[in-house]
């Protein structure tokens, strides 16, 4: 029986410099994605690339005196080096400068064009070069690009366009129709709010004031335009209007596209251009387009005049590339923005990897070796701790792969820590140390059987996230590939007998003042405007707090629960000007807290922020949205100022 298949893909990167933190984040996560699909059994292709033309990429390599393809060539193996370094599994790798690409763009173009879905005219707009985005009048913002607030200029020149209007009725329907086109859901709210609703524009897919790309067969002083070039590089990596056989057998095979992986920036090319090109050259649509949100730096999108942009090569280097990964997909919920931190990085590889996993297996290998000469046991007679441990075990895999089917890495990488610090805890509980002194053998081992196979589930289901650490967990144990697979994820499958061996941590705590310090000055945190000042704000209730109340009691005080949280997702409330709704992390859960400071604050200010949270407040809904907690500020006249803690202070610490 064949494989089902799955394809899915990155974005084509733009190489004029090197990659950052972001792009790996995306890299990262669909390479995830296609592992796991792997692992159930499907037949995946994974695809990433290189978007090389345009007219940056062309002034550039004048200003560097050189070729655009020598220019591009340098940065390209450095791309693919990086991908190495992270073990992305990608089974292709496109770059628009080669052959198979450029030919068919251009036969795509004259096809279109035969079909009066392009159509010469004259373009008078704004153009912004550094995202090489057009904009009209009404979509700039105070003047710039609304995408990178950066400058744009008024460009006139002769243009091929797109008849985008032609297609618009049914790319909606097609959105009505297929409701998990788009995710997360909120992306298709705002492509239909800001560009279809108010009205499609006709797309303009050719430029004459640069020549670094495909040319128009049957006009070729004019150069295919970036959006037409680019997106089609999912299909010419198929083989889509290639004449091999083989090729076409490829297409057919794995086409429409799984899932695009992208960037929330360029949900609008990926959601209203690219369906709307497959309307008219009458393919099938992708089945999912996914705009995660973006991995930012406090005080905002990293950026090179900033001195805050993150190389993923310093990262990896220090902590190794299975950390980096986990980091990554652990520490924001997938299709949200998440802020990085030097603090968040070194409380995740020291709780969730050396306290947590690399603490359980470390302890259960030296117990093993201490009371049974490294061998693991077979297990006799149950009682109520082994059935809660396996049932805990067993519904870990089917909530990891409900979370993994529709990308929620950081609730997957959730259910599987709850299995490791159940785990733990059950070593605690049954004390394995104290059944050894009794002369308790049966039950020892019992009690070390599961011990080992709460290692081997979390290990095989850890298996998309990191690279390494399974397979040496795997060899450490003896597990063969029958136990150390997905369908073996049932407690209780992994062999007694087996003779382990003794290895160095595979997660070594780190050392948080040296690390953090060493962080920020690879990172540039230092650089941050959020490091300067604490920002001001604070709840209506907060700031309209009376003073000189009557003196309480310490038991009165005690009765009050102050929680560290951090921010995680911040927004303003729909038609409460004052309020801003928060996503707050306390460390063992995430609450919704509504405050009164949108005066003071742009919610995009607060994310990443540590903040102090009155935990056991009575819950209440304000403007129908329900507040689970307080966030405490100081307050003076009109001034309003967050209390906060250092960045060090894990989340959930209590405050006293």
């Amino acid at each position: 029986m064949a494989k089902p298949s799955f394809y899915i893909t990155t974005p084509i990167y733009y190489p004029n410099d090197k990659l950052h933190i972001g792009h790996a984040y995306t890299t990262v996560a669909a390479d995830a994605m296609a592992r796991y699909k792997r692992l159930r059994g499907y037949d995946v292709y994974f695809l990433t690339g290189t978007d090389e033309h345009g007219q940056k990429i062309q002034t550039r390599a004048e200003q560097a005196g050189l070729p655009p393809k020598d220019f591009l060539d340098p940065i390209i193996e450095w791309i693919q080096a990086l991908w190495t370094k992270l073990n992305i599994s990608y089974d292709d790798f496109i770059r628009t400068t080669q052959d198979r690409h450029e030919k068919v763009v251009a036969d795509i173009f004259e096809k279109l064009l035969a079909k009066d879905d392009i159509y010469l005219s004259q373009y008078e707009g704004w153009y912004c070069t550094p995202d090489e985005s057009f904009w009209t009048e009404r979509e700039l913002k105070d003047g710039k690009c609304p995408e990178c607030g950066r400058e744009v200029q008024f460009v006139q020149e002769e243009s091929y366009f797109f008849r985008m209007s032609k297609y618009v009725d049914r790319l909606v329907k097609y959105y009505e129709e297929n409701p998990e086109f788009i995710e997360p859901v909120g992306r298709k709210t705002e492509m239909l709010k800001n560009f279809i609703q108010p009205g499609l524009q006709d797309l303009c897919v050719s430029r004459t004031s640069f020549d670094w790309g495909v040319h128009v067969k049957s006009d070729p002083k004019h150069v295919v335009y970036v959006w037409l070039d680019a997106l089609t590089n999912y299909i010419t990596a198929l083989g889509y209007g290639s004449d091999d056989p083989a090729q076409q057998a490829k297409f057919a095979k794995y086409w429409p596209a799984d899932v695009h992986v992208v960037g929330k920036d360029i949900v609008r090319f990926h959601t209203i251009y690219w369906p709307i090109i497959l309307m008219a050259l009458d393919l099938p649509l992708p089945k999912k387009v996914f705009g995660h949100g973006f991995f930012l730096v406090k005080g905002g999108k990293m950026s090179k005049s900033k001195g805050n942009v993150i190389d993923p090569l310093q990262l990896i280097d220090r902590y190794g590339r299975d950390a980096f990964r986990y980091f990554l997909l652990r520490e924001i919920p997938f299709g949200q923005d998440g802020v990085f931190t030097p603090e968040a990085m070194v409380e995740r590889l020291n709780y969730d990897l050396a306290n947590d996993f690399g603490n359980l297996i470390h302890r259960t290998v030296a117990m093993l070796y201490k009371f049974n000469d490294g061998v693991v046991p077979a297990a006799s007679a149950t009682t109520d701790a082994e059935t809660s441990l396996v049932e805990l075990g067993n519904q870990a895999r089917e909530a990891v792969e409900t979370h993994m089917d529709q990308m929620q890495f950081s609730l997957a990488l959730t259910e599987i820590w709850n299995l490791v610090r159940r785990a733990n805890k059950y070593i605690d509980e049954t004390q394995p140390w104290r059944l050894h002194k009794e002369g308790n053998t049966d039950r020892l081992n019992t009690v070390l059987f599961h011990m080992v196979e709460a290692i081997r589930m979390a290990s095989v289901m850890v298996q998309p996230f990191m690279t390494d650490a399974p397979k040496a967990i795997q060899k450490q144990f003896g597990w063969n590939d029958e136990v150390f697979a997905w369908d073996a994820l049932v407690f209780g499958q992994g062999h007694s007998g087996n003779k382990v061996a003794q290895e160095s941590p595979l997660f070594p705590r780190l050392d948080v003042e040296k690390e953090i310090e060493a962080l920020t000055e690879m990172t540039g945190s230092k650089n941050t405007e959020n490091n300067k000042a604490e920002a001001q704000g604070a709840t209506e209730a907060q700031a309209a707090a009376s003073k000189g109340k009557a003196e309480i009691t310490i038991d009165k005080f005690d009765e009050i629960e102050l929680r560290v949280g951090q921010i995680k997702e911040a927004g303003k409330v729909e038609g409460a000007d004052k309020l801003l709704q928060f996503q707050v992390d306390l460390g063992y859960e995430t609450r919704q807290i509504v405050s009164g400071i949108a005066k003071f604050y742009q919610p995009e200010e607060l994310v990443g922020r540590k903040v102090i949270v009155v935990a056991n407040l009575k819950p209440v809904k304000l403007r129908g949205v329900l507040s689970q907690g307080m966030i405490l500020a100081a307050s003076e006249g009109d001034q309003l100022t967050l209390a906060t803690v250092p960045d060090s202070m894990p989340n959930g610490a209590i405050v006293k």
